[in-house]
């Protein structure tokens, strides 16, 4: 019975599961392995195609791997049907990166949906050509972009932006002139869709070229507020540095004010009272500043380059008057707080925050106090969101505390905080407490030290000790509830609970050290509380801290000096049993005490007698050297001898008083402000949460960078579109209100039927001379052409695809036909969109000769016995195996006498009997053949004697386990064994790949995207060649070229140098280097490109270019690192 009624419910739940999937595509998911895809593919029903193609695409949600059905779906393309049309640009969407040759042959029917009535059908086409990233199309793509930017329809419009980062990957650096123009005119877009993508596209494509928004920033502005919020959140950003670099920042701002606080010797500004008022408020407005001072100037230099220049200067630089302006006669500063004022009350977040931080950084005294209420309303969100916005708020709070003083209410805690928003709020709380507020607070304070989590509680006990240094009025106050927390009767005697209070115990100590240390005098009697208490103290810290006072304070007020005597006997008969910590202070308090003390100086010379003598035998090795040193320096007090005595004390200055006086006295100063350990950054940032500098983070632009010139010169070359030239001004601040080339409406007419502007695409990077041949004379040989433009693009297309029907499936007639522009194109404004520059290739002969490798010291004469050992790393490649590193191993003898059996083996083998290692090696020896376990080391062979003077070289083979782990070995020598450590050179497991040009740039373009890594750094090794009457870009070449091949075991393949007019300029220097993998036999490629001026110090772009990732990055980082450093070769 019970069976039948279980297979009814079995019936009735399958039932139900049918009836609820009966009118969806849930059957798409049932069977993986169906058979008949391939027939529902070539069907000639649409109906079957879009069953088939479905069925694929749910197959890819479930992560299969369906890329096999890739041919049937490329032919369907052609299909007429929007809907299979659809699901076959999803496909190809999908696949197109790991299957480009495949994709390649619908690239025609491509360019013919690009021609679609349908604006769906272009933009789906316009995507896909898009994400086939292969260099060999990518002009086509520009072209198609170039065409979709002016597109009737926003949505194709919105793509094409979409599209630029895409492009951008693929390094098309000829042809950055034409990207940024397609930038510039979608960001006149009139559409808010389309500016939010195209001001995504800047960011990514041209971030610093900030003379591209100049001519549009007004309409950027007040378009501001309809963009969609995450384009809001980067047009913001953008907006925001293009206004600091053209105009600078904000007289009337709290920037300007903490400027002129930080500074005595500026003279005040009345437009700041106010703000200076708020910092005068508070009775340590020195130091909030100081806080804001290093705010701001974090946010135009960088915290690391602002932090590392002041710990080499004691006072920073005040920032340039020139750098600001007044925000009343501005009005493109007006104007972007008026647009970003709205967006205070956005509901994403994050436009809150980066609006908060355009009205913090730039708007004036009258304006910035509006992101209060938004930031404190943007508490009430999720937990995630509440994090952030406490991040940036607890800056704000630091630089100026009366912003949030009056809501201070809103930060209390609540008991379902996470404990890192809890820490967030303590810290606020501490920095905005006023006269007014510190009471409510501290009674806050106490319900918090009573919490279960005393890891919390202790932080409020640090929060308090803040409030107490802030505000000295009330440090009587927070030091009587600090007190309460040391007694007797709230420490807990548990021995469960006592580590949980020791935390408590401990921070509550440090706070009243840190208070007593604003004015010790008026709280002698805390002192002397504190050490009353030290018996019912036992933790180790705290009472380290406690005994640190006794010696620290020992001549502050009266009762000090009568409890000395009594506290130190107690110290000393305690010593045996005290913890570290505690012994440590103990012996620096007596010492301390014996150097003030005046009248009883026997009875604290036998207790230090005492404290010394039972510290030498402590079972601590630090507190026996402690002893030590102390019982030298202080010999005159310890001594018994009366005349020494007497001596001591008239030579009161001595050189070892004056060094313990140092010591002990000078090492418990107050530090510098604990604000320089801080770093800042931009609100709203990643960086600002992490606390350094996330990837893709840039500090401000240098105010007022930015000339006008500049800005009207960009309008007019890269920007202005034929159809606005009789419209448009130079100016960038008059606002265009002529026809754009976007147009909001839909069309239905062929696509064809626009004007539009095209592009030539005979420019292409690709048709590059071969090699000049190596010249070993020292004048160089400079051959001029125009890289770039000696092969037309149907020659590349037919070498890259390595097919000869490449040519064939792109016609020239129907590339022609699709490239098809109107008469009306201004021929000269098209020109100016691609610059032919002319290059050079410069041989600079055969440097193997000047390479010098860099020599490691291996073990050190003091540590062998008198025998040195160096290594270099050589350019030989093993013969063994590819896992071998050949290095070359020099051994010198420096002592008087010979030195017998030298060898150096694994660590395993020193354990053996030299005639079991002898057999070892050879029987290893035979094997390596056959073996598949390639060695640690190839046997050496003895150095059965090297006299006194003597120097011998080895050539050695050893594997590294990683490229980043050192090899340990022993070394044998007179019977003796020798720890050492062979540290690898990550530039020599790399050997030669010798290639031309055109091959380096084949193999570049085979290794894009993850593929690459790029670096930047400083190189400056040729500034002293210069002063020779060289030719100037030989010295850096050749500087360059060692350089690497000194470090790194490659093989220089080109020096390529755009001719210029100004002689000065080396911008556009490339140096290309190949190597190979050893152990994977992968090529790896270093492109180093040069820019600035000759006789200064040049910024190099380092690319690698290798298909192992990590060795890649690791190889980057090590060119990175090795190129700054300054070399000992001179060219």
């Amino acid at each position: 019975m019970f069976t039948q009624l279980s297979s009814t419910a079995d019936s009735i739940s399958k039932a139900s599961t049918m009836m609820l999937r009966i009118g969806t595509d849930a059957h798409l998911y049932d069977d993986p392995d169906d058979a008949n895809i391939v027939s529902l593919l070539d069907s000639k029903y649409d109906s079957e195609k879009c069953e088939a193609l479905k069925r694929l695409l749910a197959l890819i949600a479930q992560g299969f791997d369906v890329s096999n059905f890739f041919p049937q779906v490329v032919k369907n393309v052609a299909s007429h049907s929007i809907e299979v049309k659809k699901l076959v640009y999803l496909y190809l969407l999908h696949y197109a990166e790991k299957r480009p040759n495949e994709a390649l042959l619908s690239i025609n029917y491509f360019q013919k949906d690009l021609g679609d009535p349908n604006p769906l059908v272009r933009a789906w086409a316009l995507r896909t050509m898009a994400g086939i990233r292969l260099h060999v199309i990518a002009q086509l793509v520009l072209v198609a972009v170039n065409k979709c930017a002016r597109d009737p329809s926003v949505y194709v419009r919105k793509c094409a932006a979409n599209a630029l980062p895409k492009l951008q990957d693929l390094r098309l650096e000829e042809h950055a002139a034409a990207i940024e123009e397609v930038v510039g005119i979608l960001l006149n877009d009139h559409s808010p869709g389309v500016i939010g993508a195209a001001a995504s596209a800047f960011a990514s494509v041209c971030p610093n070229n900030l003379s591209l928004i100049g001519k549009y920033y007004k309409r950027l502005c007040e378009t501001l507020p309809d963009v969609e919020e995450w384009g809001q959140i980067i047009l913001i950003g953008i907006l925001l540095r293009y206004t600091i670099a053209r105009h600078g920042l904000v007289k009337e701002s709290i920037m300007f004010s903490s400027q002129e606080n930080g500074d005595s010797r500026r003279k005040g500004s009345d437009a700041c009272s106010e703000v200076k008022e708020d910092y005068n408020n508070c009775n340590n407005g020195t130091a909030q500043s100081e806080v804001a001072n290093i705010i701001f100037r974090s946010y135009l230099e960088g915290p690391d380059k602002y932090l590392s220049r002041l710990q080499y200067s004691d006072k920073s630089s005040a920032i340039d008057d020139s750098y600001f302006t007044s925000a009343r006669s501005n009005d493109d500063i007006k104007l972007l707080v008026q647009c970003t004022s709205p967006l205070l009350w956005s509901q994403n977040s994050a436009v809150v925050l980066a609006a908060a931080g355009v009205h913090w950084i730039m708007a004036p005294k009258e304006d910035f106090r509006r992101i209060v209420k938004p930031l404190i309303f943007l508490l009430r969100s999720s937990t995630a969101s509440k994090y952030v916005v406490l991040c940036n708020i607890q800056v704000f709070a630091k630089a100026l505390p009366s912003l949030f003083s009056h809501h201070f209410e809103d930060f209390f805690i609540s008991s379902l905080d996470p404990y890192q928003i809890k820490m967030l709020k303590l810290d606020i709380l501490s920095s905005i407490a006023t006269e007014s507020s510190i009471s409510s607070i501290l009674q806050e304070f106490q319900d918090y030290v009573r919490d279960p989590d005393r890891k919390f509680a202790a932080d409020t006990v640090s929060a308090i000790g803040l409030c107490a240094q802030r505000l000295p009025m009330i440090s009587n106050t927070c030091l009587e509830g600090l007190l309460a927390l040391t007694s007797p009767e709230s420490i807990n005697r548990d021995a469960a609970a006592m580590d949980e209070e020791a935390v408590v115990l401990i921070q509550a100590i440090n706070s009243i050290k840190e208070i007593i240390k604003q004015h010790p005098p008026s709280h002698e009697k805390v002192i002397a509380h504190l050490i009353r208490s030290l018996d019912s103290i036992r933790v180790p810290a705290a009472r380290a801290m406690v005994i640190w006072m006794v010696g620290e304070y020992n001549s502050v007020g009266e009762i000090m000096s009568k409890i000395l005597p009594t506290v130190l006997q107690y110290l000393a008969w305690c010593f045996r049993s005290e913890a570290l910590e505690a012994k440590l202070q103990i012996l620096n308090a007596c010492v301390k005490v014996l150097l003030h003390t005046g009248e009883t100086i026997s009875t604290f010379q036998s207790l230090l007698g005492y404290v010394l003598d039972v510290a030498k035998c402590d079972l601590n090795y630090d507190v026996r050297d402690r002893a030590r040193l102390l019982n030298h320096l202080m010999s005159c007090y310890t001594s018994s001898d009366n005349a020494k005595e007497v001596k001591c004390h008239e030579e009161i200055g001595s050189v070892s008083e004056m060094l313990v006086r140092h010591l002990l006295e000078g090492q418990f100063k107050p530090s510098s402000s604990q604000s320089l350990t801080c770093r800042y950054y931009l609100p709203g940032s990643l960086s600002q949460l992490v606390l350094h500098a996330a990837p893709g983070y840039e500090p401000l632009p240098e105010p007022r960078s930015l000339v006008f010139d500049e800005i009207k010169s960009n309008v007019i070359q890269g920007t202005r579109r034929p159809e606005d030239e009789g419209t448009q001004s130079g100016s960038y601040e008059e606002d265009d209100e002529s026809v754009s080339g976007s147009l909001d409406g839909e069309s239905t007419t062929g696509y064809s039927s626009r004007d539009s502007e095209t592009t030539s695409t005979q420019n292409g990077d690709y048709g590059r001379g071969s090699n000049s041949e190596v010249d070993d004379n020292a004048d160089p040989l400079i051959h001029l052409s125009d890289i770039g433009n000696q092969t037309n693009y149907g020659e590349v297309l037919q070498d890259a695809s390595g097919t000869n029907d490449f040519g064939d499936l792109m016609s020239k007639k129907a590339l022609e036909s699709w490239l098809d522009e109107s008469s009306s194109v201004d021929q000269n404004s098209a020109d100016m969109s691609y610059i032919k520059r002319s290059s050079a290739r410069i041989s600079i002969g055969d440097l193997r000769s000047r390479v010098q490798r860099k020599s490691h010291a291996l073990l050190n004469p003091a540590n062998g016995n008198g025998l040195s050992v160096d290594y270099v790393f050589t350019s030989e490649v093993s013969t063994i195996s590819k896992l071998l590193v050949c290095l070359e191993v020099t051994l010198k003898n420096y002592s008087s006498e010979s030195i017998s059996n030298i060898l150096l083996v694994e660590e395993e083998e020193s354990s053996r009997s030299p005639e079991s290692s002898d057999q070892a090696s050879v029987s290893t020896s035979t094997s390596w053949t056959s073996s598949t376990d390639v060695p640690t080391l190839v046997p050496m062979e003895e150095i059965l004697e090297l006299g006194p003077g003597h120097i011998t070289k080895r050539m050695l083979q050893v594997r590294f386990h990683h490229h980043l782990l050192p090899l340990k070995l022993v070394l044998l020598c007179n019977g003796k064994k020798h720890p050492v450590k062979f540290r690898p050179d990550i530039g020599y497991f790399v050997k030669p790949l010798p290639m031309d040009a055109d091959m380096f740039v084949h193999k570049e373009s085979q290794l894009p995207g993850m593929f690459e890594y790029k670096r930047r750094c400083i190189f400056s090794d040729h500034v002293e060649g210069l002063l020779n009457n060289k030719d100037n870009f030989l010295v850096i070449c050749e500087s360059l070229a060692l350089k690497i091949l000194s470090n790194t075991n490659v093989h220089l393949v080109s020096v390529d140098l755009p001719v210029a007019s100004n002689l000065d300029d080396v911008s556009g220097l490339r140096l290309r280097f190949s190597g190979e993998v050893i152990s994977k036999g992968l090529p790896c490629l270093i492109t180093i490109t040069l820019d600035g001026r000759c006789s200064e110090p040049l910024n190099a772009s380092v690319k690698v270019n290798c298909e192992e990732t990590v060795f890649g990055l690791n190889l980057l980082n090590r060119v990175v690192n090795f190129l700054p450093e300054h070399s000992s070769q001179q060219v």
